[in-house]
C-alpha cells in the first residue's frame, strides 16, 4: 500500500495534528492501537512512520558493539528524538515541541504522503520546495535511473 497525497492541517494548542482518514488507514493496526513513530527527517521535515515501517528499517541498522562515528551519531541522535506515539479516536497525534521547533512549525502544516511514510513540513519551506523541485523532476529522475543503471550522472 502506498501513502500519497498533499493537505494542510492546523496544530492545535495542544500541539496535535489530525491525520485525515484515507492517510491514517495507512497506520492502522489489526489489534491495538494505530503507532506511529515521529522522526527528524533529514530534508528538514517530521517523518511519520508505521511501527512496523519503523522497526524495520531500524533493524535494517547494522548491529555491532564497534559502529563507527557517523553510525553512532546517526543512532544517538535520530533515535533520542524519536517519539512513539498513538493515535487517539479523533485520528490525532501530538507532536513533540522539539520536533515542531526542528521544522519551525507553529499552528500550520503541509502533511505529505510519500511513499511509505507521512512528513509534517513547513507550508512556506514546502510551496518553495515544490515550485523549485516541479520543473526540475524529470532531470531528478533521469539522474536516479542513471544511478541505478551504473551511468555517469
Amino acid at each position: 500500500m502506498l501513502i500519497v497525497g498533499e493537505t494542510a492541517r492546523s496544530i492545535d494548542e495542544k500541539q496535535r495534528i489530525s491525520i485525515p482518514k484515507e492517510m491514517r488507514e495507512f497506520f492502522a493496526m489489526e489489534n491495538g492501537p494505530s503507532i506511529v513513530y515521529a522522526t527528524p527527517g533529514a530534508n528538514g521535515s517530521i517523518w511519520l512512520y508505521p511501527k512496523a515501517a519503523f522497526e524495520s528499517r531500524a533493524n535494517v541498522m547494522e548491529n555491532s558493539l564497534l559502529p563507527n562515528e557517523d553510525e553512532m551519531e546517526l543512532e544517538q541522535i535520530l533515535f533520542s528524538q524519536t517519539t512513539r506515539l498513538e493515535i487517539d479516536k479523533s485520528g490525532r497525534i501530538r507532536l513533540p515541541e522539539v520536533l515542531l521547533s526542528f521544522v519551525g512549525i507553529e499552528a500550520q502544516a503541509i502533511l505529505l504522503g510519500v511513499r511509505d511514510h507521512l512528513e509534517v513540513v513547513n507550508p512556506k519551506n514546502w510551496e518553495v520546495q515544490k515550485r523549485e523541485g516541479l520543473p526540475k523532476l524529470k532531470e531528478i529522475m533521469a539522474r536516479i535511473r542513471n544511478k541505478k543503471e551504473g551511468k555517469p550522472c
